[in-house]
């Protein structure tokens, strides 16, 4: 055994003492910095080295392949850190870390899984790994902290660092209320062996949360427990280090002796390239190579065992399976668990051993821990943020409008700003539970509006800390930027002059476009000649001279749309068709009305704009407001090409550029945000909206990716819009309408035929369906009809059949026929009631029979 007193030196000079000697395997050291000088020496030798405490996530590298952690890799505890700031809803810590390769790389996997989950490492600082810092060092580092925004700090040093920075943050009140403070397992090693803590050093814990290796509960680690006791007498407690220490001597037995039975030998050779320092002194040249190093390597990797700390596995990348910690908080004289973190089922309260047996669930829904008593004793989660207490203001941008000032301006010859944006703004920061300070600063010319993407894209620099302003939240923006809940609802409209069209002579015409009125003539026609086939041969009203047939056609067929005809019809075809029919013609009668009374009493508004679509198929120029998204989105997303694109500048360039038109220099349309259009239009009455509102989007303020304060000020436009001092502000700068009142729409939309296409495609099947019967019954009399000079359904040639055909269907049917056929069915009918009553009542029967022959 040997004591490196987690130097580097010393630990190498200490290795290189065992090399001297032939061993196999070397268990240690508990310093990440020492294994990983020792390991350069383990690699080249071929020894083993097996280190229950060195937890940096570099060290299981390719770089040592001879190395081997038996216990968890820093790399899952930085990941449970991970989840339980992304759990309370943090999105930003502080870092305080050892400046070693322990502390730094810690830091690293700790960056990266904040990362993975949209949070990160705001501001870090390293303390010097020797013992040569101070209180005064730690005092500086801290009050540096403080000035800093986020109040979640993540404390990854050892002991002594640890308890002394503690110390410091009470005297500079950094363990109140609003602070988070979280440390890893270091923590947890000391309060498991040297407990109880002297008071002092526990009043200057509270409240923090800390994270130990968890190792299941089993008879086999409480009899440990008990012995250990027994051999200490209780005077020193036993760590998750301890118990990771222990498994790993089993470890290298159970593979040592896998090594032997499996006919390992175990034998050195003399490391060749020491042989130049043979005479130097150092007695380098006693160093052997371990021949079966590798095959000891594998026996151990591939072991599979049960330990105090539970399986004992190693996966694919050389670290033991099923990582698990114990999340803790410190309160009053001791600690309490608050739940449990494992990278099979996250935050929970169920032991993770439990949780293995069920299929993995790390849903939001599913993260679980109990209550925190979080420093300043309180259980109110902190916020995790405060504003900078460095005395800089918030550096909000604002955009120098220099049209449509009513949302955004600035007063001239001040730095101050109104506008309805600047109102929403100062409304609702002063809902918020903390005070802000902040400063506008002017973004653009004076000449011509901004460009609201570079405002933005300021932000991204860090030249503003937000944006303030009639700013759309658009796609490419949310993808870089925060958008608070917005504040006015928004979308690109088209703006286009019209006329007023008045009823003319022909305004009958308009409720049916020329495709509905021809199909509806054609079926009227149709109708009329189907019922005319269905009742030629029995209904006399249907049969004459060809010319009377011919008006009969006409005259049923349009008189079914007034429902005034005068024949009566005798098919149940017929009649089956006519239903329907007259069902279709109630229909079209009705819309036919309602649209010409539209037409005649309601003034329509007309233009030959009739949307984005209609623009996007034509060649005219489009205009669009100087410095808005409109110009990316007609270019890139609609397809208009930039050439047709006209900047405009404020609303009088608006109007005179609609009132010359394309032909004069002018535009067809313009495409901008709702909201500018109805101001525009609330002093034009010559131009209207067009079309629909073809994107959905709205006004938000701009804030650096995952600020909380966008958080907050969401919820306070929100409280604004719910007390109505959102609406009121709206009616203060935008409601300045001078037009009259005209509830016109742009063009009414006409009827067309693919609104009533199931109704005649109904129609049509039931012509059809009826016309089919009907032949199929001429067909049938066809066959069963005698003709001259042949037999039943026999013709002397084609021409004959088709003549006695339609002979067949011109031939009025024998009504006497029919009268003979109904009185033959009532008397069958009527007999068989008499049979019926017989059987019945054969009394009666006979009693009649005897009348019948006493008469006479």
């Amino acid at each position: 055994m040997r004591n490196s007193n987690c130097s580097g030196f010393l630990g190498m000079v200490e290795a290189l003492r065992f090399m001297e000697t032939d061993i196999v395997a070397i268990i240690g050291p508990q310093s990440s910095v020492v294994a990983r000088i020792i390991s350069h020496v383990t690699n080249q030798l071929q020894v083993p080295l097996l280190s229950f405490a060195a937890t940096d996530p570099s060290l299981n590298s390719l770089q040592f392949p001879f190395f081997v952690q038996t216990t968890h890799s820093d790399l899952h505890q930085m990941a449970a850190i991970s989840d339980v700031v992304d759990y309370y809803g943090w999105k930003q810590v502080t870092a305080i870390y050892i400046d070693d390769d322990y502390g730094r790389n810690g830091m690293s996997a700790l960056g990266d899984k904040l990362a993975e989950r949209r949070c990160r490492i705001s501001y870090k600082v390293g303390v010097p790994p020797d013992s040569g810092v101070n209180r005064t060092d730690i005092l500086d580092m801290l009050i540096k902290v403080a000035s800093m925004e986020s109040r979640v700090i993540v404390l990854h040093v050892n002991p002594d660092v640890g308890f002394e920075v503690f110390s410091v943050a009470n005297r500079l009140q950094m363990m109140g209320n609003g602070w988070v403070w979280i440390a890893t397992n270091w923590l947890s090693s000391v309060l498991d062996s040297a407990s109880p803590l002297p008071s002092e050093t526990m009043d200057s814990i509270q409240g923090v949360l800390f994270f130990r290796q968890h190792t299941p509960d089993s008879d086999r680690k409480r009899a440990f427990y008990s012995r250990w006791r027994k051999l200490t007498g209780g005077s020193l407690g036993l760590n998750s280090y301890g118990l990771y220490a222990y498994d790993s001597v089993w470890l290298i037995a159970h593979a040592i002796d896998a090594f032997f039975n499996q006919g390992g030998i175990i034998s050195f050779t003399n490391y060749s390239r020491l042989r130049s320092v043979k005479d130097s002194g150092l007695h380098l040249e006693a160093m052997s190579i371990f021949d079966d190093g590798k095959l000891l390597l594998n026996n151990i990797l591939q072991s599979n065992l049960v330990g105090l700390t539970g399986r004992i596995k190693f996966d694919t990348d050389r670290s033991l399976i099923l990582p698990a910690y114990d999340v803790n908080n410190v309160f009053g004289t001791g600690f309490k668990r608050i739940g449990y973190w494992s990278n099979y089922s996250g935050l929970t309260v169920v032991p993770p051993e439990i949780l293995y047996t069920k299929p993995p669930n790390r849903s939001s829904a599913n993260q679980e821990l109990y209550k925190v008593i979080w420093p300043g004793d309180t259980l109110f989660t902190p916020r995790g943020w405060a504003f900078a207490n460095n005395g800089k203001q918030l550096r909000i941008g604002v955009p120098l409008r220099v049209s449509f000032r009513e949302f955004v301006s600035q007063a001239r010859g001040t730095d101050t700003f109104k506008g309805f944006c600047i109102d929403v703004f100062t409304s609702a920061i002063t809902l918020l539970p903390y005070p802000v300070q902040y400063q506008f600063i002017p973004f653009g010319d004076g000449k011509n509006n901004p460009s609201y993407t570079e405002l933005v894209y300021k932000i991204t620099t860090g030249f503003f800390d937000a944006v303030v302003g009639d700013v759309a939240i658009v796609t490419n923006r949310t993808k870089i930027l925060d958008f608070t809940q917005p504040y006015v609802a928004s979308g690109l409209v088209v703006v286009a002059p019209f006329r007023k069209s008045n009823s003319g002579a022909w305004a009958f015409l308009g409720p049916f476009s020329a495709r509905l009125w021809i199909v509806t003539g054609c079926f009227f026609f149709v109708v009329g000649l189907v019922v005319w086939i269905l009742e030629h041969r029995i209904n006399d009203e249907f049969r004459g001279p060809p010319k009377r047939q011919i008006i009969t056609v006409i005259w049923f067929s349009l008189s079914t749309l007034f429902s005034t005809h005068r024949e009566n019809t005798m098919s149940t075809l017929a009649r089956f068709v006519l239903l329907i029919w007259l069902f279709v013609v109630l229909i079209i009668n009705s819309n036919y009305t309602a649209s010409l009374t539209s037409i005649l009493t309601v003034q329509q508004l007309s233009s030959h704009i009739k949307g984005i679509e209609s623009l996007k198929e034509s060649d005219e120029p489009v205009g669009y407001q100087v410095g808005s998204f409109a110009e990316y989105y007609l270019s890139e997303e609609i397809g208009i090409s930039k050439s047709r694109l006209v900047a405009l500048g404020s609303p009088e360039e608006y109007a005179k550029a609609l009132q010359l038109g394309p032909g004069k220099g002018g535009v067809a349309a313009i495409v901008d945000e709702r909201p500018y259009v109805e101001l525009f239009l609330a002093g034009q009455c010559t131009f209207r909206i067009v079309g629909r509102e073809f994107t959905k989007s709205g006004w938000g303020f701009a804030f650096p990716r995952d600020s909380p304060l966008a958080v907050d000020m969401s919820t306070a436009i929100l409280a604004l819009s719910e007390n109505g001092d959102l609406q009121r502000i709206h009616d203060k700068w935008l409601m300045q309408s001078t037009c009259s009142s005209d509830t016109s729409e742009l063009e009414a939309d006409k009827l067309y035929l693919r609104s009533f296409w199931g109704l005649f495609l109904l129609c049509g099947l039931a012509c059809f369906i009826s016309l089919v019967i009907y032949v199929l019954q001429i067909i049938r009399l066809f066959y069963a009809a005698p003709a001259e000079s042949a037999s039943p359904g026999q013709c002397p040639s084609r021409s004959g059949c088709i003549r006695r055909l339609l002979t067949l269907m011109d031939q009025k049917e024998d009504p006497t026929k029919n009268a003979s056929k109904r009185r033959k069915l009532e008397r069958s009918l009527s007999g068989k009631d008499q049979d019926g009553e017989s059987l019945r009542n054969p009394k009666k029967k006979e009693t009649e029979r005897t009348i019948g022959a006493t008469s006479t």
